[in-house]
């Protein structure tokens, strides 16, 4: 009689589980050792690559486009950015030039520290950047207050702005009308710093407010923020390249005393921080996920098998399968990325499954007769075939990705799918050598874990004589989810993978507050300044668009005006400032007598007739100080607090005033090096920054913008572009995959089964539970992404292997019944409860992407495995597939 191919298998596997049984501690030995070295060379090689960008492929256009500007500009890659919010614009001022001074003695961990507002050459010209009539209305004031500013710094003390106050409201009392500047916001911002003093709250006065005005309330976040610019040393032998420079950002702020106590918050974020504290949020997930799966496999193991030693073998394989996969994925790749980390808990859920198939029918037999040797011999032959072809299948729906721009699932599809190998390998390998040398004592339960029947009499009968109610149900099930999945949606934006209570991603989306922060803007690179210019102006006119940004916008408009008035304050200022010499510092009597005498005065402010606001601000104020010192003597250490509070932002601000009376005209030639250098290429090549009008967490708004910009500029990149582009990528990967994935699987069962109608029943259940999936994911607002997208191409690949041990068992049953009475369908349902707690312990992650990742995975593991083990076994019974002939064909 002639030898088929699949006989032929069969005894190849039976011969191999012969070998590995005699040479079973050889085997195991082996294993072991192999295992240590895997693990040896995991913990000195193991590196996580937590680029986003590299998850896409580098020929893609708007990939080359994104690495022809990071070639052109590389200090815009790879930053920290250190955003600094003050209570006051005087505090986030002082701080950030503070912190900068101190990082800039740091150049091991920070090759560039640029303060853009800080810098040199713009706090002298600064005030040419301000619109014509706001430097009027500045000028004004500033005359009105010169002969006090000039007391002040001449004596910045409690002292001297208790004098100035002092003739203030003797100007005051004499003629309201004639007053030296807005008499009632001084008094009320000195009430404000002595009530918070009295709170023991943190309140420093802001002379930079007093001088300048208030700001609108919309633009006081903007007026107390200032953001520095680094470009950390990165160490990429850690799996925390940041770590270093973060830390070191940190200690500086701590060591400068910069924190929520002293009104200054300092937080870091720009790509260096995002991809340090995402890796941060993945491990910490994945470690909670790995260690929930485990707990979970070890649970079931035990509920499944009833045998603790079947359980401690099954796990033992798995773990060292689990090893020599983490192994092969770091020698192949050098590298995991953010989606493929996934790998161990895909491997958990799947492995297992094999070892489950594997072990049920081991149990059958040693239930039956006790006979080790024949056991393992007929789990071989009767469910090795399966376990061959589920591997097969999984595979292929994981390597569908390989031949996809979606680098990233590609690389997550190579290592899952080469694990699937070797978790087959694995099982038939491992498992049975352990078997052997285990004592093979009494399980839980000595008999019945075989043919324990996992679904009642009833259900049977139901399944047997409801074959037609069954299916149409599912059909009707079907029409009804197909109707919802147009509803379907995407989410694009990588920003909602990341957990948005990180401090990076918390800080990028208060930035994206304001569009000219927002990380969303587009940049064009252009052949030269001119060229942007030109552009500039056509991207102006586009109704997207709400601005850009050239290195000619640093030449300021009207300035021969400005510099006219410039010139006038430094005539009147200037003599203030002239003096070099300074009163000595103020007694402790002093600073008593001045608060005394200003409370005499601040009671005949309040008493006037007329004035009701500074009337008010005047009590105010002096209910404060009274409060804070009572009648008697005033104590040191609060004059001396109430002196700091009020004056420690001045000198900062009347040396920034002195300085910016010495503006020159500004020329594209005496730019300085460093900000020419950020708009201008050494090559001469200009960039040109675009701000959207809109806001682009509205995934129409940043459609717009992009088509709009990229219709004027085909080479247009940034965050707004890659964010549409790489969703246009990952679903065309999705739906490459997709096909290669059930097209490969479909020639897999037609050449197996050798059936059309067997291959279209086993995938009929799949299709309905894709389709039950997509509107799940409708109903509970759980959109797809670039982390779960990969749920319906694995659907298919993992869930056509319950429907093959099925199939393969009905064939050698004869009957539907016969196959529901077998240790196949507990299989198949402890399999699929496994990889549901597997996948399910990824929705516990911290991290978003993750998180939806593993929730739709549970979703559709579970739909797929009601259907399988429902519907799949009605169409059998309505088909009519259990007739004799097909015993002859059996597999």
């Amino acid at each position: 009689m002639t030898t088929t191919p699949t006989q032929a298998y069969r005894q190849a596997l039976v011969r191999w589980t012969d070998g590995v049984r005699r040479l079973a501690w050889l085997v195991v030995a082996a294993s072991v050792l192999l295992s240590a070295v895997a693990a040896v060379y995991l913990a000195e090689n193991i590196r996580i690559n937590t680029d986003t960008g590299d998850m896409l492929s580098a020929d893609l256009a708007f990939r080359r486009h994104s690495a022809e500007l990071n070639k052109a500009f590389p200090q815009f890659s790879d930053n920290l950015i250190v955003v600094i919010d003050g209570d006051s614009p005087d505090l986030s001022d002082d701080a950030a030039r503070a912190l900068a001074d101190q990082l800039r003695q740091q150049p091991k961990l920070f090759g560039r520290v640029d303060d853009p507002a800080g810098n040199e050459f713009l706090r002298r010209n600064g005030l040419l950047y301000l619109e014509l009539d706001d430097l009027y209305d500045l000028s004004d004031r500033l005359a009105e207050a010169q002969p006090f500013l000039g007391a002040l710094w001449r004596d910045p003390s409690l002292v001297g702005l208790f004098r100035m106050l002092d003739l203030a409201i003797d100007e005051f009392l004499k003629d309201p009308a004639e007053a030296p500047f807005e008499l009632m916001t001084v008094l009320a911002a000195l009430a404000d710093v002595a009530e918070a003093q009295k709170a023991g709250e943190f309140r420093q006065l802001s002379w930079q407010t007093l001088m300048s005005g208030a700001v609108a309330p919309e633009d006081e976040i903007l007026a107390n923020r200032r953001v520095l610019v680094l470009q950390p040393a990165l160490d990429f032998k850690s799996l925390r390249p940041a770590a270093k420079a973060m830390a070191g950002v940190r200690a500086a702020a701590r060591d400068l005393g910069l924190t929520r106590e002293t009104g200054v918050q300092v937080r870091l974020t720009g790509s260096a921080a995002l991809a340090h504290e995402e890796l941060q949020s993945v491990e910490k997930g994945m470690g909670v996920a790995g260690g929930v799966s485990l707990f979970l496999v070890v649970v079931l193991l035990l509920i499944g098998f009833r045998s603790l030693r079947l359980a401690v073998a099954a796990l033992v394989t798995l773990l060292m399968g689990l090893i020599w996969t983490a192994a092969f994925a770091i020698l192949a790749l050098g590298a995991l990325n953010l989606i493929s980390v996934a790998f161990a808990v895909l491997f958990i859920g799947l492995s297992v499954d094999f070892g489950i198939h594997y072990g049920l029918r081991y149990k059958e037999g040693m239930d039956r007769d006790g006979d080790h040797a024949r056991a393992l011999s007929e789990a071989a032959e009767q469910v090795g075939g399966a376990l061959t072809l589920c591997a097969l299948s999984a595979a292929i729906a994981f390597y569908s990705f390989l031949p996809t721009d979606y680098l990233g699932l590609a690389e997550l599809g190579l290592i899952a799918g080469t694990g699937m190998f070797i978790a087959f390998f694995a099982n038939i390998t491992v498992l049975p050598a352990l078997l052997t040398v285990m004592p093979r004592a009494r399980g839980l339960h000595k008999r019945g874990g075989g043919r324990m029947i996992p679904v009642r009499p009833v259900f049977q009968s139901f399944i047997r004589f409801n074959s037609a109610a069954v299916c149409w149900s599912a059909l009707a099930v079907g029409v009804a989810a197909a109707f919802v999945v147009p509803k379907a949606m995407f989410d694009f934006d990588p920003l909602n993978l990341k957990n948005p209570k990180t401090e990076s991603v918390a800080t990028i989306f208060d930035l994206m507050e304001n569009n000219h922060t927002s990380p969303y803007s587009i940049t064009v690179l252009t052949r030269n300044l001119d060229a942007a210019q030109a552009l500039a102006g056509q991207m102006n006119a586009l109704s997207e668009v709400d601005g850009t940004a050239t290195l000619a916008d640093y030449v300021p408009t009207d300035q021969p005006e400005k510099l006219e008035v410039i010139a006038t304050m430094g005539l009147f200022l200037m003599p203030a400032f002239a003096s070099a010499e300074t009163n000595a510092p103020p007694s402790m009597e002093d600073r008593r007598a001045a608060l005394g005498q200003i409370q005499g005065r601040l009671g005949e402010l309040s008493a006037l007739q007329g004035a009701v606001g500074e009337a008010k601000a005047a009590r105010r104020l002096s209910r404060a100080l009274a409060a804070l010192f009572g009648d008697g003597p005033a104590k040191e250490a609060g004059l001396k607090e109430l002196e700091t509070r009020l004056l420690a932002a001045l000198p900062g601000r009347l040396e920034a005033l002195n300085l910016s009376l010495t503006a020159e005209p500004v020329r594209l030639e005496n730019l300085p090096r460093d900000i020419a250098a950020n708009q201008v290429a050494a090559d001469g090549r200009a960039r040109l920054e675009v701000f959207p009008k809109e806001d682009l967490r509205d995934r129409e708004a940043l459609t717009r913008f992009v088509q709009s910009v990229k219709g004027v500029a085909a080479n247009a990149i940034g965050s707004s572009v890659v964010i549409l582009e790489a969703g246009n990528a990952v679903v065309a990967a999705f739906w490459q995959a997709g096909i290669i994935s059930v097209a490969l699987i479909s020639v897999l069962l037609l050449a197996v089964l050798n059936r059309w109608l067997d291959m279209v029943l086993v995938f009929a259940p799949l299709t309905l539970a894709a389709l039950l999936t997509v509107a799940a994911s409708v109903i509970f607002d759980i959109p797809f992404n670039f982390a779960n997208i990969i749920v319906l191409p694995l659907l298919f690949g993992l869930g056509v292997a319950s429907g093959i041990h099925l199939m393969l068992r009905q064939r050698e049953e004869n009957s539907v019944s016969g196959v529901l009475e077998t240790s196949t369908p507990r299989a198949v349902v402890f399999s699929a409860l496994t990889t549901i707690g597997s996948f399910g312990s990824i929705a516990l992650s911290s991290h978003p992407g993750m998180a939806s990742m593993g929730l739709l995975l549970t979703i559709s593991i579970s739909l797929t495995l009601g259907c399988t083990l429902v519907v799949l076994p009605a169409l059998m019974g309505l088909a009519g597939t259990a007739r004799a002939d097909d015993t002859a064909r059996s597999y």
